[in-house]
């Protein structure tokens, strides 16, 4: 009989989910993409280089066209350069970029610190690398971090810790101090950090992002991931990549070229291209606080309560005044019963643990959002 490497995982919930929504012709507010299009713009520029033959393998860490604009794009956003063919490596999504970055810094008994509810590919990764996952529980109901819970669960075999800001499933970010704090563990334990920022563009009410770039002393010790894919609205493209000082992406590369190779090398050229005009970028704070507020305002006559996310295009809702089932049944309900699909929290928990919160996408066209919210009243 095979042995698995992973028996305690199955199908995701995304997958779940999104299966249930489809079958029962369900509103899917679950899964984490856009029901719109990317600019036809991009489209287009993708479709040139396709036309004009550039259609074969890219060097294994990039196309230098897309490194260079990535490097020239950090500089302008952050302030900080970063080399195109030493420190910037592009790859085939940002999960990939996840798993190679884990894989490449987890040996057997390491131990990785991680925030859950937790992004679902963080855990399986560390497993399959031989490393134990410690997991912190974010605070209920603003999923802050307790630092001081942080230090204390540091211990000899500590290695490395995961963040991800902003927050995906919670929406929560981290400031300024947080960071800090964070740069004061991480050197006085000479620990990694891998920083998982593919929202780094979606942060509203005013706020800017606080990135692990900015942070001179994590800087020399962080990996950080971004996706292009969820900034410019095609998530089915699948690229991401990462950014980390040399000697951290030397090693990451080593991973990498024997997972992907490379990537799609006109969708490469085409972002190359594309992400020159920082507007394209720049203006989505404006555009999803306003698809975030539509959806509150839309919903405000329901039973359901929330605090509105700080990031990301999700949107947590409690469901505490409505029922007492457990929220994978009742998100599963939701979707049979009432044509609306969310994502259950408490799978982002190793505990399970059940805070009676749903994750709901508005990442959505205004006629989703409206068909969605009349649902959502209805409850």
């Amino acid at each position: 009989m095979t042995q698995s490497k992973l028996p305690n995982v199955g199908t995701t919930i995304f997958a779940v989910m999104s299966g249930l929504a489809e079958e029962h012709g369900a509103i899917n507010l679950s899964q984490g993409f856009p029901d719109f299009s990317p600019s036809e713009k991009l489209i287009s520029m993708v479709n040139r280089y396709m036309e004009r033959g550039y259609n074969q393998y890219s060097p294994p860490m990039g196309h230098p066209k897309l490194r260079q604009a990535i490097s020239q794009k950090t500089e302008n956003d952050y302030g900080v350069y970063f080399d195109p063919d030493k420190e910037i490596t592009v790859t085939s999504g940002a999960t990939e970029a996840l798993f190679c970055a884990i894989t490449a810094f987890t040996n057997p008994g390491d131990e990785i610190i991680i925030f859950e509810p937790a992004y679902d590919s963080y855990v399986p990764a560390i497993e399959l690398s031989g490393g134990i996952p410690v997991p912190i529980e974010l605070s209920y109901p603003d999923f802050s971090v307790d630092w001081d819970q942080v230090k204390q669960k540091i211990s000899a075999k500590t290695k490395m810790l995961i963040i991800n800001n902003p927050h995906n499933p919670t929406g929560a970010i981290l400031d300024e101090a947080d960071l800090n704090t964070l740069a004061e563990i991480a050197e006085s334990n000479d620990l990694k950090v891998i920083s998982d920022e593919v929202y780094e563009h979606i942060v509203f009410d005013g706020k800017t992002h606080q990135t692990v770039l900015g942070n001179e002393s994590l800087r020399a010790r962080s990996l950080f991931i971004a996706s292009l894919g969820k900034t410019f609205h095609a998530t089915g493209w699948k690229v991401g990549y990462c950014i980390a000082p040399e000697e951290l992406s030397r090693e990451f590369r080593k991973i990498h070229q024997f997972v992907t190779f490379c990537t799609h090398t006109p969708t490469q050229l085409g972002y190359a291209d594309f992400i020159q005009n920082r507007k394209e970028y720049l203006d989505l704070p404006t555009y999803y606080e306003k698809r975030r507020n539509k959806f509150l305002s839309l919903i405000k006559g329901s039973r359901f309560e929330w605090s509105p996310a700080g990031g990301t295009y999700f949107q947590l809702l409690s469901y505490k005044g409505i029922s007492e089932e457990k929220d994978v049944d009742f998100a599963k309900k939701l979707t049979v019963e009432n044509g609306i699909a969310s994502i259950p929290i408490s799978v982002f928990f190793s505990s399970r643990k059940d805070e009676k919160v749903l994750r709901f996408c508005f990442a959505k066209k205004d006629e989703t959002l409206e068909r969605a919210a009349e649902i959502i009243c209805q409850i």
